[in-house]
């Protein structure tokens, strides 16, 4: 059996675990303060969250750890849980993506850990360390990508959409701007300036519910339960720099811009730069000036979707399941 621990943050996390759990011959077990996603292949153990809102004590352990506050309930709790778990003789591997200390407590427990890597600056003690003790990093990104240490594997952008064939381009001048659950630095007078800055493309922004005044070739749409129609729908992909949104738009081979968002250890920044340097895509550590837009959807619009085969080769969830299962036959 394998564990599979699944960060909370964002959705990026639980969409990858599952597209990849799928695929597993392996049987899993997911661990999370979040709910099973659909279709999760096994049994699902809900986690108290570590964060009440009130003031942590010392949760670095003066910069030993990322996240352990002490005197902590639903820490304690957590622990707990994911011992329990980790102490079944059955357990045979344990997936964690991402978390320092459940790393250490898995290795803790005699068990080996594969961790799902992060683009980034990751040089600091507490990810050196849970990096040192993995017995393998799994990118999901190409060689195309930022670096990855010496045991680490590039299996490639995964996504749910993996597997699909997109249509061609609509070519109508269409932007669909893709925001995630994860926190965005863009705020509503950005979009409704580059809109207004560029009248002949039509604007659709699906993610968190945004306001929804703004020039007439603007349109806020909030969460949208297909997005891969929207995704072919579009001639043009402004996105964030997360793994998750970067795979969708690689699986729909779209024309794309990529606009890092302020992130821990500069994880979008690293993204965004690499796929600029690739070709793959327009790359953008800030959201461009209102007058930029025009030539940055020509510049998205002449880079093409085909470079994203650099970045995806379609069966990313695949190779990292192959990954996963010859490490728990071991």
């Amino acid at each position: 059996m394998i564990g599979w621990y699944v960060h909370h943050h964002g959705r990026g996390h639980v969409h990858r675990a599952a597209t990849i759990a799928a695929r597993l011959r392996t049987p899993v077990v997911g661990l999370s303060t979040l709910p099973a996603p659909d279709g999760w292949p096994g049994e699902w153990v809900p986690l108290p969250p570590d964060v009440d809102g009130s003031v942590p004590r010392d949760p670095t352990a003066r910069g030993v750890l990322h996240w352990a506050p002490l005197g902590h309930p639903g820490l304690r709790d957590r622990t707990a849980l994911i011992s329990r778990v980790l102490a079944r003789p059955e357990l045979r591997l344990v997936v964690v993506d991402v978390s320092v200390e459940v790393t250490l407590l898995a290795r803790l427990s005699g068990l080996p850990v594969a961790v799902m890597a992060q683009p980034g600056d990751r040089t600091d003690r507490p990810h050196r360390t849970a990096y040192d003790l993995a017995e393998t990093l799994l990118a999901p990104w190409s060689s195309a990508g930022p670096p990855l240490p010496a045991r680490g594997v590039h299996v490639g952008a995964i996504s749910r959409f993996d597997g699909r064939e997109p249509p061609p381009p609509p070519g109508r001048r269409r932007v669909l701007v893709l925001w995630g659950a994860g926190g965005i630095d863009v705020t509503p007078d950005d979009l409704r300036a580059a809109a207004a800055a560029t009248p002949d493309w039509a604007w659709e922004v699906v993610g968190p519910a945004q306001e929804s005044a703004g020039p007439a070739n603007l349109r806020w749409r909030g969460w949208c339960d297909d997005v891969w129609t929207a995704l072919c729908d579009a001639d043009v992909v402004v996105t964030h720099g997360g793994q998750n949104a970067v795979a969708e738009v690689a699986a729909a081979r779209r024309a794309a811009v990529v606009v890092s968002q302020v992130r821990p250890h500069g994880e979008q920044d690293a993204t965004a730069l690499a796929l600029h340097r690739a070709g793959i895509a327009v790359g953008r550590s800030r959201w461009p000036a209102a007058g930029r837009w025009p030539s940055v959807l020509d510049e998205a619009v002449a880079r093409g979707g085909e470079g994203w085969k650099q970045w995806s080769s379609g069966d990313g969830a695949a190779r990292a399941a192959a990954v996963l299962d010859d490490l728990a036959a071991r």
